[in-house]
């Protein structure tokens, strides 16, 4: 012990945790290195990333969806982990999509124990559906997701990130480099959260590459691959562009409900979620606001192309952008100071300590049914199979102050109206207005809309009788069966149980 320590420690007690002074890089040797200072974060392997990551069987590590369907990560990944002999992880993607089937095989294996997620689509949800894994999966909101590692019941150890782009100290983002995905606001709040983080990146640019949506301060490895996502795919399944009639006039009729809802004025804010009909929206609003000489001051969420015009038109402020969901968008975000990235904390968190998503006065959402009481199921098709996502439906549906769902009436002569849903993700005290094709539902707790939208001509009806015209058309959906074996937990934003989704029952 040196002199100074001794003396220290003998006239303070609350100082005798200080240590001697040994050196000036007895905690960071790598300085002592000029080489090993520059590339102390790089691996060979993704193999080797894993190894010096630290993760042990029973961990839990995390994903990415900026890519969507052309998420090339998330099953590369997991098989590697799973020739590793890794068992038991803990899987938490901020969505799982088609492209995902591959990890049917691990979960089977027993290398995927238990999953987090928004949603999920095609095999992998059918054979969750249908009993593949132990443990039920947990559906959260996007905001949910966040407000789950805040209070710490989801901890991530390792986040495996995907990113087109990085610098060798980890400083990374979405909007350059091949493969541009753009905003990376699902993976900045793994970034943040995860104990250990892991860059999978196609591009190794100087230092520093700035702007930087993930912060060297946030990375620990870095391992360069051929290819993390096709962006092609990111503008597919629920967030391709439409040129089907049907979808386009439903859309049309979602823009006159906003025209004439009270809150199309000057200033006024907005997002359209994913689903063809709720992203055309954003087409017809372009007249109504060059019309009325109306301006938005900012789109908020999922970004699109049509949004990006709208707002190069002078139409809308500021784009704020959790994630892009076309490469116009992207392109968007990479040039322009205007076009701002978000995470998803910020975006919807509803623990944090102010959200974008509070400030919205129009948002459009679609949905897979919509009851009497307009609660929304966007995760169970008509068949009971999960195939859908919460996404941020519940968290926008709950803050803005005009919530407008969308959906024909029918799909596939299946009613999109019914009785009761069979998932319950967004309760119907949530939804003011459902917009179909063969009429427009004003929520009964919102009287004052109601009167606006009929003094304006739009074809106005009761929840009841859109309902009675869909049985009528198609008779009563026998109803589906299911076993009691729970397979999926409904969370709402606040963590919270709103619902559970049984195992579909197995045809005799």
């Amino acid at each position: 012990m040196s002199y100074l320590t001794e003396t220290l420690h003998t006239q303070y007690r609350h100082l005798q945790h200080l240590k001697p002074f040994d050196g000036a890089h007895r905690t960071t040797p790598y300085l002592s290195d000029p080489q090993a200072k520059l590339q102390r974060k790089l691996c060979d392997s993704l193999e080797q990333a894993i190894e010096r990551s630290g993760l042990q069987d029973g961990m839990t590590i995390s994903f990415h969806h900026a890519f969507r369907e052309g998420d090339q990560v998330i099953n590369r990944v997991v098989g590697t982990l799973a020739r590793m002999g890794f068992k038991n992880l803990t899987l938490a993607s901020s969505s799982l999509m088609s492209c995902n089937d591959a990890l049917i095989g691990p979960i089977r294996d027993g290398v995927i124990r238990r999953i987090y997620t928004s949603g999920m689509r095609g095999k992998l949800a059918d054979e969750i559906s249908h009993g593949l894994m132990e443990e039920p999966v947990q559906i959260h909101s996007h905001g949910g997701r966040v407000k789950l590692l805040q209070d710490g019941e989801l901890k991530i150890d390792v986040a495996f990130l995907g990113v087109p782009c990085s610098d060798e100290y980890g400083n990374a983002n979405g909007t350059h480099g091949k493969s541009c995905c753009g905003s990376l606001g699902y993976a900045m709040v793994d970034a943040h959260y995860a104990r250990t983080v892991v860059l999978l990146t196609e591009d190794l640019v100087p230092f520093p590459n700035m702007p930087a949506s993930l912060v060297q301060d946030q990375v620990d490895y870095i391992v360069r691959v051929d290819q993390v996502g096709n962006p092609a795919k990111i503008s597919v399944g629920a967030a391709r562009v439409t040129s089907n009639p049907r979808e386009l006039m439903i859309a049309r009729s979602a823009a006159d409900v906003i025209e004439y809802s009270g809150y199309f004025r000057d200033g006024f804010s907005m997002q359209t979620g994913s689903g063809a009909a709720a992203t055309a929206c954003t087409r017809f609003m372009e007249e109504k606001m060059e019309r009325n000489r109306i301006t938005a001051s900012f789109a908020l969420g999922g970004i699109t192309g049509s949004l990006v015009d709208l707002h190069e038109k002078g139409l809308v402020g500021k784009l704020l952008d959790t994630q892009c969901f076309d490469g116009q968008a992207a392109a968007s975000l990479g040039r322009n100071p205007n076009h701002v990235e978000i995470s998803t904390s910020v975006y919807a968190n509803p623990g944090a300590k102010a959200a974008c998503c509070d400030r919205l006065d129009i948002v459009i959402l679609s949905a897979l049914e919509i009851d009497t009481d307009f609660n929304v199921n966007v995760i169970t098709g008509s068949d009971g199979v999960m195939r859908g996502a919460s996404g941020g439906h519940c968290d926008v549906a709950s803050a803005a102050n005009l919530t407008i769902v969308v959906a024909p009436l029918l799909r596939s002569r299946i009613p999109t109206v019914v009785r009761r849903v069979t998932t319950r993700v967004t309760p119907g005290e949530s939804i003011d207005v459902l917009v179909t094709d063969h009429g427009i539902a004003v929520n009964p707790a919102r009287p004052e809309i109601r009167q606006r939208l009929q003094e304006s001509g739009l074809n106005i009806m009761t929840i009841e009788e859109l309902y009675q015209r869909a049985i009528s058309l198609t008779g009563v959906p026998k109803p589906i069966e299911f076993t009691p074996r729970i397979v999926g937990v409904i969370r709402y934003r606040d963590g919270s149980v709103i619902d559970v989704v049984h195992q579909v029952k197995e045809d005799a």
